[in-house]
């Protein structure tokens, strides 16, 4: 199916979110029109500051449950594409639906009122996971957009309430995304519309949405915050920097994904790993700790044992994702580590944090 040009309008749901407003920005500054979503008047005002020199090109609506049947329906109205953020992203809940029912319907319902009210929907870009995609292995594991997060799911079955809340999420993500390719399946034939999902790891990078402290940060950026600038504050040891990490992206880059995949014909129908690479906090704290002229914050930074991360060959990635399908079909560039990091701190620096 052709791909979705500027200027045309685009609803990015959840739009006050961590990564949703920098999809809202990048698109934008694209030249695309964009529809936001959020839950109250009060989650757009902040939206509205920001914005506010794109005049018609940017409006906001009010949707106030996303779990509701037929709440997007007013929302899906005359655009041209859909990007999908708006999910839950909690990392510690007591019952699994607390978490999974909201991933599974909000995605379901904006897919179901894209189906009756959309047809001027060209593509539906959904944000899902590497969560949706990992397993937990002893081994190093290299994970790409043909696997799935079956593992978590088979957990969450056996244990219910005494999974781990990491776990829960995971299952979350895996159900949410895997109901949105068996929906768009079955109608396929029945839509003007194709489906992409975009898989990130953790997302990191500077926040432009609505936050006052570091308890205000979402959850991702959170634990960024915690690892590398107050670990030992939060009980961390040089041990746990040197072996704690991960896969990550810049949350700028993600959102350039996002644009790209609307322009992109061949992106249709695609699950894309959206991922800039491996992380140990260690390298973090490393790249911090090399920034000329120093970041000034509100106490000095964690140096941990510097090159004990992912430089020390002794060092292990359990975890490594596959992005070459990206790399073909977006022809996306990531940001490195160190200027993630430095603009990261320069933002809480400018906070006073």
């Amino acid at each position: 199916m052709p791909g979705v040009a500027p200027p045309s309008r685009v609803l990015v749901t959840g739009a006050n979110g961590f990564i949703a407003i920098h999809i809202v920005r990048n698109l934008l500054e694209r030249g695309f029109a964009v529809r936001g979503t959020v839950r109250s008047k009060a989650k757009a005002r902040h939206l509205d500051q920001m914005f506010s020199s794109y005049g018609d090109k940017y409006e906001v609506v009010i949707v106030e449950d996303v779990t509701k049947e037929g709440a997007f329906d007013d929302a899906v109205k005359g655009v041209d594409a859909i990007e999908h953020t708006a999910s839950p992203c909690q990392l510690e809940s007591d019952h699994p639906d607390e978490v999974i029912v909201p991933a599974v319907s909000g995605t379901v319902s904006i897919l179901q009122s894209a189906l009756k009210h959309g047809p001027s929907v060209k593509r539906i870009v959904i944000t899902s996971s590497c969560a949706a995609i990992l397993e937990i292995n002893p081994t190093p594991s290299t994970f790409s957009e043909a696997d799935w997060g079956e593992q978590a799911i088979n957990v969450v079955n056996a244990q219910g309430r005494d999974a781990p809340g990491l776990v829960k999420y995971r299952a979350s993500k895996t159900l949410a995304e895997k109901a949105a390719w068996e929906f768009w399946n079955k109608h396929r034939d029945e839509v003007a519309w194709d489906l992409t999902v975009i898989n990130p790891p953790w997302v990191f990078g500077p926040s432009i949405h609505d936050v006052t402290t570091p308890d205000t940060l979402n959850a991702s950026t959170l634990t960024w915050y915690n690892y590398v600038v107050h670990p030992t504050s939060n009980g961390v040891t040089d041990e746990t920097l040197a072996t704690l990490g991960g896969c990550y992206v810049d949350v700028r880059d993600l959102a350039e994904a996002h644009s790209l995949v609307l322009e992109k014909p061949e992106a249709g129908g695609e699950r894309i790993i959206v991922s800039a690479g491996t992380w140990k906090a260690q390298d973090f704290i490393d790249a911090a700790n090399t920034i000329n002229p120093p970041v000034r914050l509100s106490q000095p930074l964690p140096r941990g044992v510097f090159g004990a991360g992912s430089p020390n060959p002794a060092t292990v990635h359990l975890l490594q994702f596959d992005n070459s399908k990206a790399g073909r079909i977006l022809g996306i560039k990531y940001r490195t580590m160190a200027k993630t990091t430095e603009d990261t701190l320069r933002d809480y620096e400018a906070r006073g944090w």
